[in-house]
């Protein structure tokens, strides 16, 4: 039988980065005179890459997206902010409660473990190598891995694909709108974490089953995989 795939999404999911995507964000804005953003407000931010981050931090404040000033100073701040992040990416960051474990039993019961993230690809393995996780995952694709990235459902079939599995024995665990509607668009059934970045509630994303805790994660995982 072909083995079971779980993929999943990494901030806001597998790791709470918000302090340190904060830290990077305040730090790239600071320098072009902005006040930095409280924690919780940065993290409503997250889930469609860095650049997006930004530009949505500049438009919180004040700038609209399509101005020629927006546009300029975003490019000013991304460089800075990738600089910035990779030279800090695990200062403040931190496996959310009970990962570690739903990753060693899954990896115990023999399934294919991936991570599909719109985080680069580079500051993925980044964070992975400082968290000691760098032989934990069968694939990683990043939001630069390939040509798409999530909510379009190939950057989650091309996952699966690398990790060795099979859509018709996976299952995607995510933190946004942007996973539920990549698994939902790839024809595979996903688990929304309450706990994440997303500003809108879980239970509102149309998910599969929504946990509280990865201490719920394999009554859910079980339900769905049969």
């Amino acid at each position: 039988m072909t083995p079971v795939t779980v993929v999943f999404d990494l901030d806001g999911t597998l790791v709470d980065t918000g302090p340190d995507i904060a830290a990077a964000l305040n730090h790239s804005l600071g320098l072009l005179g902005y006040p930095p953003f409280e924690l919780d407000d940065v993290a409503k931010l997250v889930g469609h890459g860095a650049r997006a981050l930004i530009e949505r931090g500049l438009q919180r404040q004040g700038l609209a997206a399509s101005s020629t000033d927006a546009r300029a100073l975003l490019d000013k701040a991304l460089p800075e902010f990738m600089r910035y992040y990779a030279a800090n990416i695990c200062v403040g960051s931190q496996p959310y409660p009970g990962v570690v474990g739903v990753l060693d039993r899954l990896a115990a019961a023999g399934a294919r473990i991936g991570v599909c993230t719109n985080k680069p690809h580079a500051l993925s393995t980044g964070l992975f190598e400082a968290l000691g996780w760098t032989q934990r995952f069968h694939a990683v694709l990043g939001g630069d891995s390939l040509a798409v990235r999530k909510p379009d459902p190939q950057h989650l079939l091309e996952t699966i694909a690398q990790a060795g599995g099979d859509r018709t024995r996976a299952v995607m665990v995510g933190d946004s709108t942007v996973d539920v509607d990549a698994a939902k668009a790839a024809g595979v059934p996903v688990i929304a974490v309450a706990f994440g970045f997303s500003e809108t509630p879980a239970t509102d994303f149309g998910a599969d089953a929504v946990i509280e805790h990865y201490d719920d994660f394999d009554t859910a995982f079980a339900r769905l995989i049969g």
